[in-house]
């Protein structure tokens, strides 16, 4: 069953939260393990929290974008 939205996004903040500037790094490899394992709705899962990661980091500092 697929993640809603909000899911998503919770996952995204929660692997910045846990793994800092390396967050993409991190979501990297999970999509790389959940692709070698044929899990092909793990990997759209992973993507779709990748996309959102990006949206979330400040690649200039390599940290979560704050809130102003």
């Amino acid at each position: 069953m697929p993640l809603d939205d909000w899911e998503l996004w919770a996952c995204a903040q929660q692997v910045i939260k846990q793994h800092g500037a390396k967050a993409p790094l991190h979501v990297a490899a999970r999509i790389a393990e959940l692709a070698t394992e044929g899990d092909a709705d793990g990997v759209q899962a992973w993507q779709a929290i990748a996309a959102r990661v990006d949206q979330l980091m400040d690649y200039r500092t390599g940290r979560p974008l704050s809130r102003q």
